[in-house]
């Protein structure tokens, strides 16, 4: 009884036309009453009554379900439409101020005709988002990147409240999977210690770099690495000119400090002798008076002296600015020991995608590939343009390189998402302090626009994403560092800093 009762209402109120009202059912009456009089309503009628929500409410038709794919077509009556303008009219009614009326007391009517439409767009704007992120909650869908929306309809026309709003709403999403737990991997870290040979040779280094010349005999030629002490005049036709003439310089052979040319024409000399070195000033020279004049440069070799690394001893030290060569034996023993620690870590992060990578299998947004393998592709290109491809992909065709590159994106896309999922589960989060710190670190990148940036950052969240990402993708791989069964394992720095031949 109950339910015929029920229908009956239904029936009577929606589908049963009623003389006394023009031939309308009591619902389209009502309406119609408060479309023309809405001051005499606090709430739309289709809001009132429970049968006739359903009218109100979008109509949602899924059209395709293909894969990480979903399309619906959502329909939102112009009536609805209509009811949130009237809604959003008498919100703003009371500050409406127009020519002829007083403050606040501009009709509902008024106001309609001259900003319906105006407000109306914005209403429409409010609208789709609004019932696409309804969409997308009441299937449980997780997008894998914007939504896109399709108007099925004329824009104009909805909002003049022609027709109703419809458009096609198509998703990709997140595939559904579940990520292999962190404390079942077993791994091997690869360490290496720093031994008192690898401290000698980066002493060495260090000494040779902090050369020290020492004066040859007189009948000693000039070689190449070598240093002359020379004076010297420069003249351009003839005349002197600023800055082209110096006593007792010290110039190393080879090491391109002077004009071109001028290096060359001393070797093979030997001290006391004189000669003119002739040279052309280049083309783009600082000096524009001089730029692309020949000038010739009496030039007189006080001395030829032969380069030798400095002795690893305390002086060493102090030109490094330490107190002592036990300091700076320390002080690289621990650098060294830190990039070694960088090294390992780096290495354990690559067996973990690598072992990740092999433990998952599932569809990938078609979107996110594109989009990862588009940057991917770019960089490749401008690579191959200039000439700085390696041999190994120079040597490949376009559809080898595609095909190869592409399969590095997908790559890069499932462990993006294996990565999020572990990281969900065990709620790892980016701080505000660590996102900060992030946007810091990059303003310090541009002396002297560090504002800049960071108001950069403040205002596009979309950009302070790209900085999150790798704190979180950093915070997940510490997750399994810490949980996974590791086995550290001691091994030579050269097979340490072996390179991995697969990005």
């Amino acid at each position: 009884m109950e339910a015929t009762l029920k229908r009956y209402v239904w029936l009577y109120n929606r589908q049963l036309p009623q003389s006394a009202l023009g031939n309308k059912t009591p619902l389209q009456a009502i309406k119609e009453r408060c479309r023309t009089n809405p001051q005499l309503f606090i709430k739309h009628p289709c809001c009132l009554a429970g049968y006739d929500k359903q009218e109100a409410e979008m109509q949602i038709k899924e059209i395709e379900a293909e894969g990480l794919i979903r399309s619906y077509n959502v329909i939102i009556s112009k009536e609805e439409l209509s009811v949130k303008l009237d809604a959003k009219i008498r919100e703003v009614q009371p500050d409406v101020s127009l020519k002829g009326f007083r403050p606040g007391k501009v009709p509902a009517s008024h106001i309609r005709k001259m900003f319906g439409q105006s407000i109306m767009k914005d209403i429409v704007g409010d609208v789709m988002n609004e019932s696409s992120q309804k969409v997308i909650n009441d299937n449980r869908i997780r997008p894998a990147a914007q939504p896109k929306i399709a108007l099925r309809v004329s824009g104009e026309e909805v909002t003049r409240g022609e027709v109703d709003l419809e458009y096609r709403l198509k998703v990709e999403m997140i595939p559904e999977f579940e990520p292999v737990a962190p404390d079942t991997l077993k791994l091997t870290r690869l360490k290496s210690e720093v031994k008192d040979e690898d401290v000698a040779e980066r002493l060495e280094m260090w000494a040779r770099e902090q050369k020290v010349y020492k004066k040859k005999a007189k009948t000693a030629k000039a070689e190449e690495e070598d240093a002359v002490l020379i004076n010297f005049i420069g003249r351009i036709d003839g005349k002197q000119f600023d800055g082209g003439s110096v006593e007792e310089h010290e110039l190393v052979l080879g090491s391109g400090s002077f004009i071109p040319g001028f290096e060359d024409q001393l070797i093979g000399k030997k001290a006391g002798e004189k000669l003119d070195v002739i040279v052309t000033f280049p083309d783009n020279y600082d000096s524009r008076a001089l730029a692309g004049k020949k000038a010739v440069f009496e030039t007189e070799i006080l001395e030829v002296r032969g380069a030798r690394s400095a002795e690893i001893d305390d002086g060493l030290a102090g030109k490094l600015g330490m107190e002592s060569l036990e300091e700076l034996s320390g002080t690289i023993r621990e650098q060294l020991g830190s990039k070694y620690e960088i090294q390992s870590r780096m290495k354990l992060k690559r067996a973990i995608l690598d072992d990740l990578d092999s433990k998952h299998t599932f569809d990938l947004p078609p979107g996110m590939v594109e989009q990862e393998f588009d940057a991917i592709w770019q960089d490749v290109q401008a690579e191959k343009e200039q000439g700085l491809l390696d041999e190994e992909d120079a040597a490949k065709s376009d559809e080898k390189l595609e095909a190869d590159y592409r399969k590095i994106a997908e790559r890069r896309v499932r462990l993006g998402l294996v990565l999020a999922e572990i990281g969900q589960k065990a709620d790892v989060q980016v701080s505000s302090d660590e996102l900060q710190s992030a946007v810091i670190n990059e303003a310090r990148r541009y002396p002297g626009q560090e504002t800049q940036v960071i108001e950069f950052y403040q205002k596009n969240p979309q950009a302070a994403a790209q900085l999150r990402a790798p704190i979180y993708e950093e915070k997940v791989v510490d997750l399994i560092i810490e949980k996974a069964d590791i086995t550290d394992k001691n091994v030579s720095k050269e097979k340490l800093f072996e390179e991995d031949l697969v990005i």
